[in-house]
């Protein structure tokens, strides 16, 4: 268990400073456009360290992957839950979701849809790779 605890906390903190690279990111955007004028401090604190957070967490929880009795459809499942409740709950907490019904459903259903759609994705690419490593080894 100790070695899974170490390897998310490695894994978050060489990723971590993606979060606040992304945030940076939209909100020039947002600027840009006109979406966003100003933000106060406490925003810009805020949004750095929970966007921070967001992205440690995101990739250390893939060392879930690498615990081997755990099927991949369990390690995916637990990967999208944590990830589903990492993101919601800092959307909520930083106001950028509103804390409503419509916002939650419209959000949870991009979220699974997205992932869904990332996880097709991955499998048809590693299922084409490892057909072609397989054929090259015969």
């Amino acid at each position: 268990m100790r070695k899974y605890v170490v390897e998310f906390l490695k894994r978050g903190m060489m990723f971590c400073f993606g979060g606040p690279l992304v945030m940076a990111i939209i909100y020039f955007v947002l600027g840009a456009f006109g979406e966003l004028q100003t933000l106060t401090v406490n925003e810009v604190v805020s949004g750095i360290f929970s966007s921070t957070l967001l992205a440690f967490i995101a990739a250390g929880v893939t060392v879930i992957y690498t615990i081997d009795k755990l099927s991949p459809f369990s390690a995916a499942l637990i990967h999208g839950v944590v990830l589903y409740f990492d993101y919601i709950l800092l959307y909520l907490f930083n106001g950028w979701l509103q804390s409503s019904l419509k916002p939650i459903m419209i959000f949870t259903i991009c979220f699974v849809l997205g992932y869904l759609i990332i996880w097709a994705i991955v499998f048809v690419v590693t299922r084409k790779c490892t057909k072609k490593l397989n054929e090259s080894l015969n």
